[in-house]
């Protein structure tokens, strides 16, 4: 019981991700290049905090650090437009086509499934996108959380096999900072930022990704690959359910329907494989 619920605590502090952007922004009270900075920088000294060691930054982290800023830039540029819970399984079906690419690139050979499964969640990704869906009110937000999800599948590719996750996390979100950072300050002086935006980011950055991914490190040995990566699958759902039920966003059945074959098709993916080995489930 007390696995199952530190689960259940992680997925809604990953879903409360976009919810908080997506509020934050649908607002208008802070710009989305602030929320990104604010966020970062607010993790960053959460996730320091809570390992108190500094890994020497290499190379890889670099890479690694301005993939994480593209997510976290996207992420927030998507939120201006998209509802919360469609842009969760945008990022969500992305995600698993990019980790999935890297694989093969790598020269991995997936299984049968999970080359079904990504062709379903991209099927289900491309029905969203249709007019009839009413699900993406502008085609450019779901184009900028598709290169959110491409950065966020990037990062996690490259944390693979990392001795000490939770620092070399701590150290990738220092690096992003200054990235981040190059992006949003020109934008400070046109905006203004309200104290709730602030909180908004804040909350974001140091609860609900930097204490999110430290309690999901804590879980994740426990829970194993395979039932890691299905746990997942509940992020875009309580991000919808969050968005109709706290931000009064409207789901049409189109985009159920669309949303449900996105899911079908990342749970497809995700399956352990003969072996009883599972695709790495990416932290959101």
């Amino acid at each position: 019981m007390r696995l199952f619920l530190l689960t259940a605590l992680v997925m809604a502090a990953f879903a409360a991700n976009s919810l908080l952007n997506r509020a934050a922004l649908a607002g208008e009270l802070i710009d989305p290049l602030s929320f990104a900075l604010i966020r970062v920088l607010a993790g960053a000294l959460m996730l320091v905090l809570l390992v108190r060691e500094w890994p020497r930054p290499a190379r890889a982290q670099w890479g690694a650090a301005a993939a994480l800023t593209l997510y976290l830039v996207g992420f927030s540029l998507a939120y201006v437009a998209l509802d919360a819970g469609i842009g969760a399984l945008i990022l969500f079906g992305v995600v698993q086509v990019t980790m999935l690419s890297g694989a093969l690139v790598s020269g991995e050979r997936p299984a049968a499934r999970r080359l079904a499964g990504a062709a379903l969640a991209m099927a289900g990704l491309g029905a969203l996108l249709l007019p009839g869906a009413q699900a993406v009110p502008a085609p450019g937000a779901a184009g900028l959380m598709a290169l959110a999800a491409v950065g966020w599948g990037l990062y996690s590719l490259a944390g693979r096999g990392a001795i000490r996750p939770l620092a070399v996390t701590a150290t990738n979100f220092a690096l992003a900072v200054p990235m981040v950072a190059v992006l949003a300050l020109p934008w400070l002086a046109l905006t203004t930022l309200t104290h709730s935006g602030i909180a908004l980011a804040v909350i974001s950055g140091a609860v609900t990704s930097g204490l999110g991914y430290a309690l999901w490190y804590a879980v994740v040995p426990t829970l194993g690959a395979a039932r890691a990566a299905v746990a997942q699958l509940t992020v875009p759902v309580i991000a919808l359910a969050g968005g109709v039920l706290l931000l009064g966003e409207r789901l049409t059945m189109a985009a159920t329907a669309a949303s449900l074959v996105v899911l079908a098709g990342v749970a497809l993916a995700s399956l352990p494989e003969r072996n009883g080995k599972a695709t790495p489930p990416p932290a959101r």
